[in-house]
Parts: structure tokens; C-alpha cells; sequence
């Protein structure tokens, strides 16, 4: 979903493209074309919502595959053996992202959600928005983390490497840290569903990128980039449409219950500045590079939201506070990462005066 291509041998500075530039008026279009559809056409979302599959809903499914299989194309994860020179900074990006930025989501949705706001959150769904946030937090940024990389003058191959390795990760490791955390929080964990989320958009979408990686490999470069390149479209076409979806299954919810949405938020928020912040601190007294320690702390800050969102319509449905508190998440991230990345770029002559 970034221009950034560091594939088959592309020596060239990355750029950002159109999208990437407008980020926050794509969303902020998406945001009230899904909410004014929503309001306006119910039933028929209510119908796309009951078009399931094993509990996937099958609309959501599809563009979810068609926006991050042509991301995972990308991806070269032979690209984990280029992060040898670079192990402070992949280690501080694993250490927050798996065994920081999970738990300490859990312990902030226990917190804000069972105490301080309890009393004005619907009672019925306090699980069920203790739930949405573990899930938003358990997998990390796959996509989005290239543009906040470029913007922050990332260097492109650690990015792409942490990236990789991340993927790897979580094919494994994200059943697990989601059971595990629903399990202390008291929630029941159907792991069927569970497992399930994960083959239908980790395992199988990764394991055709991949092996659609390799085929266009072999006819080379220049053919690899070309299509690519093409492909680039749909995958952002995908995106805006599941975002459009997503706030129209939530549109009622979002208008009716706007202190709520204040209230989701907040963990969240902290969450964001307090996994950016110790990542990027950890790298500074690691004497990690400048351009490693950008990417390094912001994919820890963001999430693989399409994710959450689809395991938490699966897990909860579409009208659940697992899948609002998911939303919620998408609603922020833009314009907080926005403000991390222009943090990471001010601050880069505090941050280089004692590395160096």
C-alpha cells in the first residue's frame, strides 16, 4: 500500500506517492461515506454483515485479502538475514511489539475500561471493548509502517526487514498472546474462531503473495516491479472500501455514542505514545541509528488494524464493542502516527547528539 519497493534489486529512493501524501483526507472521506451510508441504507449492510462463512464474514474477507496480498508480494523474508547489522534495533522493535505492546494494552483496557470509565460504559459490553483493544494491539503495523518509515527518512531495508520478521511472528505467535490475554482478562476464547481468523488472513494470504513473489521472480526484475506496480491500485481501492464498510456497520454506534468513542480512544492514545516512546528511547541509549530507530518505534505505535477488525467480527460480530474499540483504533491512527513520525523528525538532533 506504500510506493516504497525495496525488491528484486530497486536501488532507488523511495518516494511517496499521491495517497500516502493524503492520507488524512482518505480517511476523514472514508470515515463519513461509511457513517452517512450507514444511516442511510441499514438493511443492506445489515445484509452484508450476515453474508458469514466458519463466522468470517466473506465482503470483509475478500477485500482484506485483495489489500495486504499485493503488500505481502513485497516482502521478502530472505530479508531477515540483511537486520544482522542492525540486531539492537530489531530487537528493541520485538521486544515492544511482542512482549511490551500486547500486555501493556491489556493492563491499560483494564484500567480505563473496567475502572475509571466503567460507570459510563455500557456494562454488557465491557469484555467485549477489553477484547477489541488486546486484539488491535496483538499484531503489529504490516503495511502502513512503509509510509510512516519514508516520512520519517526511515531506512528501507530495516524496514522491510523488522517487517518481515514481524510477519513470520505472527503467523505463530498471534493465537497465542490473543488467547493468553482474553484468558487473564476473563473472556472466553472460541479458539476455533480464533484459529480460524488467523489461516484466513495471515497464513493464506501470506502463502500466496509468496508464492506469487517467487513466479514473477523468475521472469525478473523489471516484470516483478511492473506488476507491482499495478496491483498497487486495487490494494488502496481495497483499503478505502473496508474502511467505508467498516465505519457504516459502526455509523449508528459512532454518532449515537460519541463519549464512548472518547473513552476508547484514550487507552489507545497512550498506548501509542508509550510503546513510540520507550522504542525510540531504548534505541537512543542503544546508540542505534537515526534511521533505524524511526521505523523501529513506529511500528511498534501502529497496528495491523485490518486484522483486528476482521478476528473481531469473527470472534464478537459486527455490533460488538470488540469490533467498535477495533474501529476506534482505525479512527486515531492517522493523524496520531502523524504527529509520532513529525516527533521522530524534529527531534532528530536531540536524538543524534549523544549516539554520536
Amino acid at each position: 500500500m506504500s510506493s516504497l519497493d525495496r525488491t528484486a534489486g530497486d536501488s532507488r529512493a523511495p518516494r511517496i506517492g499521491f495517497f500516502e501524501r493524503n492520507l488524512t483526507v482518505w480517511v476523514t472521506l472514508c470515515i463519513f461515506t461509511g457513517i452517512v451510508l450507514g444511516h442511510w441504507l441499514p438493511p443492506a449492510f445489515q445484509a452484508i454483515g450476515r453474508m458469514q462463512l466458519a463466522q468470517a464474514n466473506i465482503p470483509v474477507g475478500v477485500l482484506i485479502w485483495i489489500m495486504i496480498v499485493p503488500m505481502l508480494v513485497k516482502i521478502d523474508f530472505g530479508a531477515m538475514a540483511q537486520v544482522k547489522g542492525q540486531w539492537r534495533g530489531i530487537g528493541v522493535t520485538l521486544f515492544v511489539n511482542w512482549l511490551i505492546k500486547p500486555f501493556s494494552m491489556a493492563l491499560l483496557g483494564w484500567i480505563f475500561v473496567r475502572h475509571v470509565f466503567a460507570a459510563w460504559l455500557p456494562s454488557a459490553q465491557l469484555d467485549s471493548y477489553v477484547a477489541g483493544l488486546i486484539l488491535l494491539a496483538a499484531a503489529p503495523c504490516t503495511a502502513m509502517v512503509f509510509v510512516w518509515s519514508q516520512l520519517c527518512k526511515g531506512d528501507p531495508y530495516f524496514t522491510l526487514s523488522q517487517v518481515a520478521l514481524n510477519d513470520a511472528i505472527m503467523i505463530v505467535g498471534f493465537a497465542p498472546i490473543v488467547a493468553l490475554l482474553l484468558g487473564l482478562s476473563a473472556i472466553a476464547v472460541p479458539w476455533d474462531t480464533l484459529l480460524t481468523s488467523v489461516g484466513l488472513y495471515i497464513v493464506i494470504p501470506v502463502a500466496i503473495a509468496q508464492t506469487m513473489r517467487r513466479r514473477l521472480l523468475r521472469l525478473g526484475a523489471a516484470r516483478f516491479q511492473r506488476t507491482v506496480a499495478r496491483l498497487s491500485p486495487y490494494s488502496i481501492g481495497a483499503l478505502l472500501a473496508t474502511l467505508v464498510l467498516l465505519f457504516a456497520f459502526q455509523g449508528q454506534a459512532i454518532v449515537g455514542e460519541p463519549l464512548v468513542i472518547a473513552m476508547l480512544a484514550v487507552p489507545i492514545l497512550i498506548q501509542v505514545l508509550l510503546n513510540s516512546g520507550l522504542a525510540y528511547l531504548l534505541n537512543r541509549k542503544l546508540g542505534v541509528a537515526h534511521c533505524v530507530a524511526g521505523p523501529s518505534s513506529l511500528i511498534g505505535a501502529s497496528n495491523f488494524f485490518e486484522l483486528a477488525v476482521a478476528t473481531a467480527i469473527s470472534l464478537f460480530g459486527f455490533q460488538s464493542g470488540a469490533a467498535l474499540a477495533t474501529v476506534v483504533g482505525v479512527l486515531i491512527e492517522v493523524p496520531v502516527m502523524l504527529l509520532v513520525v513529525g516527533v521522530v523528525n524534529r527531534s532528530q538532533h536531540w536524538y543524534e547528539t549523544r549516539t554520536h
